[in-house]
């Protein structure tokens, strides 16, 4: 049987500072089909190209990625400073509406986090330009120098809600994790529950109450080692059941009309 289709949201990006392009990580497309088993699909997130309504039905599930850009804050009502750093405009045009959309629908996605600001930001939310210059916290950034290894290592915990449903997928109320992000929430959208905190207080889990399908997001990269890591594991491998079930409600409304 065919896989279901994960759209992988991806990055605008210059290959040699010229030639534009739409980008994803690999490690992103190995969680999704080693894990998660599914088929990943590079989405190139720009409204010229695409509708939400297009991806709603293409499909099965969505992975909201990291990215460098940060989500313009005119989506959230205040003004662009220096300080909220580069921006992509046309991603915003399409991830907002399709968190609400999926939101509304009970169409599964995981959000990474610029995808866990995204999902935050569509339901309300606003967000800190800057975390570590807030009074108390921690450096939450990608270190700039080492391999790969050393960037991606495992550096906080993360305090998870007894009885949610993070606590209840890892089966822990603490987790280890990495962390390579700037930005962070400040005030938590409509119906956004934080689920899990860094050691400062930075969110870093959330989903979204009353949601009819896979809402969950993390501030940290779980595509990282997904396959080894005990975190990102069972969490990529929720979102797959997740993406299977909305396939096959799919497929058996679609030969029920046939």
């Amino acid at each position: 049987m065919a896989r279901p289709i994960v759209g992988i949201i991806g990055n605008s990006f210059l290959i040699n500072d010229q030639y534009p392009a739409h980008a994803g990580g690999t490690m992103n497309s190995e969680a999704v089909s080693h894990v998660s088993g599914c088929l990943p699909l590079l989405i190139p997130a720009d409204p010229r190209f695409l509708s939400v309504e297009e991806l709603l039905e293409t499909c099965d599930g969505f992975l909201l990625t990291g990215g460098r850009p940060n989500v313009h804050p005119e989506e959230y009502g205040e003004a662009w400073t220096e300080a909220h750093g580069a921006y992509d405009r046309a991603r915003d045009a399409i991830t907002l509406p399709l968190v609400r959309a999926c939101v509304e629908r009970g169409q599964p996605f995981l959000g990474i986090c610029r995808g866990f600001q995204e999902v935050n930001v569509a339901m309300g939310g606003t967000l800190y330009p800057e975390i570590r210059d807030l009074p108390g916290r921690m450096n939450h950034r990608m270190p700039p120098d080492g391999t790969l290894e050393e960037k991606f290592e495992l550096r906080h915990k993360v305090s998870l809600c007894e009885g949610g449903v993070f606590s209840s997928l890892f089966g822990s109320t603490e987790v280890m994790t990495n962390t390579l992000h700037g930005q962070g929430i400040k005030c938590p959208g409509k119906r956004i529950v934080i689920e899990g905190q860094a050691p400062d207080g930075t969110p870093e889990a959330i989903v979204v109450d009353g949601a009819k399908g896979f809402t969950l997001s993390v501030q940290w990269h779980p595509e990282w080692n997904a396959a080894n890591d005990p975190v990102s594991r069972p969490l990529f491998e929720a979102f797959g059941d997740a993406v299977r079930a909305w396939a096959a409600g799919k497929s058996g409304a679609l030969r029920k009309s046939a």
